[in-house]
């Protein structure tokens, strides 16, 4: 039979496991006073892969979209600004200009160093693993954001901060192993 320091130990491995996939999800937000768009924002970041999958929507832009792209490193969570990271030429790939509204569905392979800004990535030591750790880290502190820019609001007129989202299986594992702890702690006090 496996002992329970074990089986915790194999369920905190297997956690780790899961850690593979980060998710991020945010609310966009008129940046500048009298810009009046909304929408939301899902991303899936895949540290295997190297992807960062991108799912966005807007609508009620005060002009029609110009460019986006996502920018780091603000010196302060969830507020700020900060120079352009990922963009190819730019603007992130596929992105629709000339609407007021609007959908992005995009898988950007971060291993490819025409995706990011040539300042972002000489500042990560100018290798796309250095981009790409930075980038993730910087999502993930609420240090980065996706800005959508607008003829309108040409420095920019919407952005969301994003959030990461454990994963389901996370919390699973979370419940199973604080179960088990809770089942070994149970029968040291009944023996003792």
């Amino acid at each position: 039979m496996m002992k329970p320091l074990t089986a915790l130990a194999l369920l905190a491995l297997a956690g780790g496991a899961q850690a593979q996939t980060t998710f991020f999800t945010g609310t966009f937000a008129p940046e500048a006073s009298g810009a009046t768009g909304t929408g939301s924002l899902f991303m899936t970041y895949n540290a295997v892969a190297r992807t960062l999958d991108i799912q966005a929507s807007w609508s009620g832009l005060s002009g029609n979209t110009t460019t986006a792209h996502i920018h780091c490193c603000n010196l302060t969570p969830l507020t700020g600004t900060s120079g352009v990271a990922l963009a190819q030429g730019g603007i992130l790939p596929g992105f629709p200009t000339g609407a007021t509204s609007g959908t992005y569905s995009r898988l950007i392979d971060l291993s490819q160093t025409n995706q990011y800004n040539a300042t972002f990535l000489s500042n990560s030591g100018n290798t796309t693993l250095g981009a790409e750790q930075r980038l993730i880290s910087n999502l993930s502190s609420g240090n980065a954001y996706f800005n959508i820019h607008s003829s309108t609001f040409t420095g920019g007129e919407i952005r969301a901060f994003v959030t990461a989202v454990p994963e389901p299986a996370t919390y699973g594992l979370m419940a199973l192993g604080l179960a088990g702890l809770g089942a070994w702690v149970r029968r040291r006090q009944a023996v003792a």
